[in-house]
């Protein structure tokens, strides 16, 4: 069985699945779809449906003409799961995201699974790309697949393969990310492989889905507690009044033994602020306590709440209080020229304004109007700036640094800065570090 179905993605015959069109599955499947396979994508939104037909793009750096060109070679995008039944590999590209009590929620993977599950036929590979906990494939997939009474390794295949999207990132793209692959049986990994290596430049096979699932993990919780680090470095370095960018540029000199991470608002994105705490959470199973990713996570969350501080501060300066005070954030994406919200600092941010009393306004070129989110909630558009606006607010935050600010119009006009970026390197009067 196994050999059939990878000759298929060797030929191209294969028709391939992305479930969930978002930051991970729309560049899957349009990297699919320009290699010449059948692409499929499956999405609950019946928004996301729509405007793929119709050759539209809903993220912004993935440009329309890309998807138009992939709707005009084959692509469709549907809502309808029975439609599963027709492909030959089901690739899942779901939200992980963590609970109120920051535990992990897997009712998108399990609630996809399940939609997924009835559709399944013999000489399928199913493929779970969303970060995760060790143990996930086998403990809530496999199951599910053998529910239907097939067996897996023979009549079906089930791989893990963490998605490694950096989205806005120019020096990287699907096709020159490494994937890592495990497979719950041998012939898994072999049918993974086929899966990915038609696509992607390079494959690394690992010997199982939780060295695959680990992996992920281990290079997230690399970034987080590094940058926990920096974080906390940038504190005290104020304290002692130290520009901890010079020092972290000073030190990237050193050829070796050094990696340099910059600190910020707070941890953003769908990937850093989270993932750490699956696995926080999965070792507690073996009784283990997960003391460094924990206390980065403590430093990293902590963020917002220094930069309001800084604000106070500043406002406190000029004989003014945050209650009353016009602020404007600058940039709430959470990363530089991207549009993806998700997990962004910069929100927080904003709530903690509001909270003191503070009138909010927001300025991205990336997010012309506050996007519906889960958990947070303004009604406000993306205020355009020129000289008179800025010189209107009695300070802005300058959270997320894109590249379409014009900083020296800011710097001239701005009452007060806070900068949380490391943008206004020096001594200004009117820039306060955060």
């Amino acid at each position: 069985m196994n050999k059939n179905l990878i000759q298929r993605f060797s030929d191209k015959s294969a028709v391939i699945a992305i479930v969930g069109l978002g930051y991970v599955g729309l560049p899957l499947m349009l990297r699919y779809n320009g290699m010449g396979f059948k692409v499929i994508g499956f999405d609950i939104d019946d928004f996301k449906v729509n405007k793929l037909n119709q050759g539209e793009s809903y993220i912004e750096h993935i440009p329309a003409d890309k998807v138009k060109a992939a709707s005009s070679s084959g692509f469709e995008a549907t809502t309808d799961f029975s439609r599963i039944e027709e492909c030959d590999a089901i690739i899942l590209c779901v939200p992980t995201p963590l609970n109120k009590y920051r535990e992990p929620d897997m009712s998108f993977v399990i609630n996809t699974t399940d939609m997924v599950k009835p559709y399944l036929r013999k000489g399928q590979v199913l493929s779970l790309e969303s970060t995760t906990y060790p143990g996930t494939t086998e403990e809530e997939l496999l199951p599910r697949m053998q529910e239907s009474g097939f067996k897996v390794g023979e009549d079906v295949f089930l791989v893990y393969s963490p998605e490694r999207e950096d989205p806005g990132n120019p020096n990287f793209e699907t096709r020159t990310i490494p994937k890592v692959v495990g497979g719950y049986a041998p012939a898994c990994l072999e049918v993974g492989v086929a899966l990915y290596e038609g696509v992607i430049d390079k494959v690394v096979p690992v010997s199982s889905t939780k060295v695959a699932e680990m992996t992920k993990l281990l290079e997230n919780i690399h970034r987080a507690v590094n940058i926990g680090l920096v974080n906390e470095m940038k504190i005290v370095a104020d304290k002692m009044g130290i520009d901890i960018f010079e020092v972290i540029d000073a030190a990237a000199t050193k050829p070796f033994g050094f990696t340099p991470y910059y600190p910020g608002p707070g941890l953003g994105g769908h990937c850093i602020p989270i993932d750490p705490f699956y696995l926080t959470w999965k070792a507690r199973e073996y009784g283990l306590h997960t003391r460094f990713i924990e206390l980065s996570g403590e430093v990293n969350r902590g963020m917002p709440e220094y930069v309001v501080s800084k604000l106070i501060e500043g406002l406190n300066a000029a004989g003014k209080s945050v209650k009353g005070s016009n602020i404007l954030v600058l940039g709430i994406a959470y990363k530089k020229n991207v549009d993806d919200m998700r997990e962004s600092p910069s929100v927080e941010i904003m709530e903690l304004i509001e909270a003191r009393g503070g009138i909010v306004a927001y300025s991205d070129p990336h997010v012309p109007v506050f996007p519906k989110m889960r958990e947070h909630s303004f009604e406000l558009s993306s205020v355009a700036l020129d000289a008179t606006t800025i010189e209107r607010y009695d300070a802005v935050v300058l959270a997320t640094d894109h590249n379409k600010f014009d900083y020296e119009l800011i710097l001239k006009h701005a009452p007060l800065i806070i900068d949380s970026r490391g943008i206004y390197r020096g001594s200004y009067d009117n820039v306060v570090p955060a």
